[in-house]
């Protein structure tokens, strides 16, 4: 029985019989190795699954087999130990660097003995298996991620979270290190605009870059035209074409493989894009490409859904927004008729208010003319009177310079009258409304006296507004001293400046304000402070709290006339005993290149060389008298004419006329503006100063002095006639 199963023992097989045994297994690695772990064969199948031939492995360990070098030796140890080493699956090194899985085990060759005088170390390929295994779980896991957010998805109302669903699970389903997803919504106006979400990289990130434009890279995925894969998107001829950045701006993520897929809706619109990068190239695959279209096909029903949602619930939303406003209408149906009687009566009154301010500029305009006239006859003569009394006269001169002061008063009620009516010719110019009140602020010192504390802020960066810097230093002037008399025992003022913003709430509740920028002037005081009654009428002309006497009661109505005539609006708060305070609001002068009003100084000669020319045009024969004998006296050649036509067959005689001085109302048919346009056609460069005591619509539109107009209010001085013609010859055209 021994001998007859002898011949089946291996020692009974030839050492070439065995060799050939071994070689002929080519789909297995068998090796073996001495005891110290030096490779003594290596078959057929061992060179095809590793690479290496027998002649390059002989004598050599199997370290270069494994990622772990110190695996091979716990294999020896095994298998000396248990009879057995190895037997796990796991990634072995091939020649080259590539790398196969496979499955093995080592066994230990023994002598007759028993002695172990070698290793066998077998090897078997699983690359396929494993690969197989691989795509199959990253199936089942594109599929349970697929599955999670189909379900998150159906629940999700919220149109930015759903989108962050979106992109969370494109990130996780192409291995990509960051994802965008860039799409378009609708405002309640029903205007398109573009929002986006990040996954995998934080806000900031994206934050300070511009949305991304119609490229050549993101085009075809804004434009639904499929998807665009890159395994190096520096590289695509797609790639830094569009300027300015020709490619990523600095500080942008690292991206080198690129995937973006369209999300196209049902019909075809396209909703926006998904966008997915990795700092490592070729990153993404085929695989990638059918995970990411399925989840774009999920996120586009998914966001159509959202958006019959969203309207159907706006439908719903709007018709109980309806059927509330028709049972409110119902319910409140009377204090509505109410509250629009109410308006009705508001407007009526602003109406005659309107109606009243009306009447009084006709008024006043009509009895300005003539008044001013002989208000400037006064003025003058009286002026002239006092230049040349003697001075061992004192009674005459005294009465004379009564008589003066007087005329002056009835002059200034007459400009009071023009201002609260809005009739005064302003000539705005830009303004620093904080240059005004500090140069403002000595003249309020002295004029309020010891007893009154006066103190100005500024506000840092005021806005600059177009105003007549004259009549607001009045109106301040004005406001002041009307300040220090509700202050008997003194007190303090303050003069604030600020920027702010009339909203359209408040503006809807007063007559001609238009919402806006305003730079707001406030005089507070601490003084008595005004009731309830006084504060309704304090804008009443000729209303006054003052004692008979004391008081025109057209301070205020002053204040109120140029501030409205400015495009301006003024409102008083007061309680008694607690003080009070007036806000201007002028409009911010939005312009380029505004530049404060140039202050006025002094001209330093007043007097003509005795050449210079002046034609003088008025129809009022004492005013012109008057004017024509001051000129002469400041030693200018002077002629004179009533009316347009011998003004203009004047001019056409006489050689040299540097300057038309003219009244703006005139007889024969012409106004002074007429014939100053008829007399620079005969003499280009002639220069024209207007006179006026009134003159609504000739050389003054909307309350403000036409472009490059120069004018002198009557009644005048004889100084202020002199410096102004001065003013005017001197000012180059």
């Amino acid at each position: 029985m021994s001998n007859s199963n002898s011949e089946f023992r291996p020692n009974a097989i030839s050492a070439s019989d065995w060799r050939q045994i071994v070689q002929s297994a080519t789909d297995t690695a068998i090796i073996t190795t001495n005891q110290a772990g030096l490779v003594t064969s290596w078959n057929e199948g061992a060179h095809r699954l590793l690479g290496w031939t027998e002649e390059e492995m002989l004598g050599q360990t199997l370290d270069r087999l494994f990622e772990d070098a110190s695996q091979i030796g716990r294999e020896f140890e095994e298998a000396r130990t248990h009879g057995r080493g190895g037997g796990a699956e796991g990634w072995r090194i091939r020649k080259g660097g590539d790398r196969l899985w496979a499955v093995g085990e080592m066994t230990p060759i023994r002598n007759a003995g028993g002695e172990i005088t070698g290793f066998v170390k077998i090897l078997r390929d699983r690359t396929r298996a494993k690969v197989a295994e691989e795509e199959a779980a990253e199936e089942r896991r594109a599929l349970e991620i697929l599955n999670r957010a189909g379900s998150a998805l159906a629940a999700e109302t919220d149109l930015h979270k759903l989108v962050q669903v979106v992109t969370d699970a494109g990130v996780d389903l192409s291995g990509a290190e960051f994802g965008a997803f860039f799409y378009n919504v609708l405002n309640e106006q029903g205007e398109s605009y573009t929002l986006y979400t990040l996954s995998g990289a934080p806000i900031e990130a994206f934050s300070k870059f511009p949305m991304p434009r119609n490229t050549e890279v993101f085009g075809p995925t804004f434009r639904g035209e499929g998807i665009v894969r890159s395994d190096d998107i520096t590289k695509d001829p797609r790639y830094g074409k569009n300027a300015p950045r020709k490619g990523m701006p600095e500080g942008h993520l690292p991206v080198r493989s690129y995937l973006a897929v369209p999300v196209v809706s049902r019909n075809g619109e396209v909703l926006g894009g998904l966008f997915f990068g990795h700092a490592t190239t070729g990153m993404f695959d085929e695989r990638s490409e059918r995970g990411l279209a399925g989840l774009a096909a999920e996120a586009a029903v998914a966001i159509d859904n959202v958006r019959l949602s969203q309207a159907a619930q706006r439908e719903i939303a709007e018709r109980r927004r309806a059927e509330e406003a028709l049972r409110d209408l119902n319910a409140t149906l009377e204090q509505q008729i109410a509250e629009r009687t109410a308006q009705l009566k508001l407007n009526e009154e602003v109406l005659r208010q309107s109606q009243k301010m009306e009447a009084i500029g006709q008024l006043t305009g009509g009895i300005a003319h003539d008044f001013n006239n002989l208000l400037q006859v006064i003025i003058g003569n009286l002026d002239t009177i006092l230049r040349h009394v003697a001075d061992d006269t004192p009674r005459l001169k005294r009465a004379a310079s009564q008589a003066l002061t007087g005329a002056r008063r009835a002059a200034a009620l007459t400009q009071r009258l023009l201002a609260f009516s809005r009739r005064q010719p302003l000539d705005p110019k830009p303004l620093n409304v904080n240059g005004l009140v500090t140069g403002l602020s000595e003249m309020v010192h002295r004029t309020l006296g010891e007893t009154v504390s006066v103190e100005t802020v500024l506000g840092a960066g005021l806005w600059q507004v177009e105003a007549d810097a004259n009549e607001l230093e009045a109106t301040i002037l004005n406001l002041a001293v009307n300040a220090r008399d509700a202050m008997p025992e003194g007190g303090r003022l303050t003069i604030e400046t600020a920027n702010t913003h009339i909203d359209e709430a408040y503006a809807a509740n007063y007559a001609e304000v238009a919402a806006g920028q305003y730079v707001c002037i406030s005089i507070s005081d601490t003084g008595t402070g005004m009731d309830e009654e006084t504060l309704g009428r304090a804008f009443e002309p000729f209303f006054t709290t003052k004692p008979v006497g004391k008081g025109t009661g057209l301070g205020l109505s002053q204040v109120y006339g140029f501030v409205k005539q400015s495009a301006g609006h003024v409102k008083i708060y007061s309680e008694v005993e607690q003080g009070t305070t007036v806000k201007i609001y002028l409009p911010r002068l939005v312009a380029i290149g505004t530049t404060d009003a140039e202050s006025e100084s002094d001209p330093a000669i007043l007097d003509g060389d005795g050449e210079e020319t002046i034609l003088v045009l008025e129809d009022d024969d004492d005013v012109r008298t008057y004017s024509v004998e001051i000129l002469r006296e400041q030693g200018y050649r002077v002629v004179e004419a009533h009316d347009g036509p011998s003004a203009l067959r004047l001019l056409e005689r006489q050689g040299r006329v540097d300057l038309l001085f003219t009244d703006v109302v005139l007889p024969g048919g012409m106004t002074g503006a007429q014939v100053a346009d008829q007399a620079r056609k005969l003499k280009p460069g002639l220069k024209v100063l207007f006179t006026t005591g009134y003159a609504r619509n000739a050389i003054i539109h909307q309350g403000r002095l036409d472009k490059g107009v120069k004018l002198i209010t009557k009644p005048f001085s004889s100084t202020d006639l002199a410096a102004r013609i001065r003013d005017v010859l001197d000012d180059p055209l």
